[in-house]
């Protein structure tokens, strides 16, 4: 079934775990990397509210159009699991993303990112292009913070 759809994107971040997890609750911090790889696209009206059962919403905004991304936490485990729905016009409305956070060496940040449930191939696939995206955005906003 399409909805049994799942991705995996892992990354390394040289910034400590506490400041790559925090990153992802901070509306300003989130804005900075919360983006695609497609020029112009950039994430206005970042709005969080970092409890079990609290809402974020992301408006992607490229030239053409703007892009509604939101969900409700599910887990929020400090410096260590994030975990969300995810709403997006490319997603499934059950569609959850699982963030874990570890660190293999003091001051880095292994970051495991597993998405499941979509519409189809091509759109697991579009997530993971996306998600490699925003992984790398996170790690250059993070060296220059």
């Amino acid at each position: 079934m399409l909805n049994e759809l799942e991705l995996t994107v892992t990354r390394t971040i040289a910034a400590p775990r506490e400041v790559v997890f925090n990153a992802w609750l901070s509306p300003v911090t989130l804005a900075t990397f919360m983006r695609t790889a497609a020029d112009g696209v950039e994430a206005r009206n970042v709005t969080t509210d970092p409890v079990k059962g609290g809402r974020f919403m992301i408006v992607m905004v490229t030239p053409e159009r703007e892009i509604p991304h939101s969900g409700t936490y599910l887990d929020i485990t400090p410096f260590s699991r994030l975990s969300f729905t995810w709403e997006s016009p490319h997603s499934l409305d059950d569609s959850v993303v699982t963030i874990d956070f570890a660190e293999p060496f003091p001051g880095q940040t292994e970051i495991t990112l597993k998405q499941v449930k979509f519409r189809s191939e091509q759109a697991r696939d579009g997530h993971i292009g996306g998600w490699t995206a925003i992984l790398g955005y996170l790690d250059g906003s993070l060296m220059t913070a």
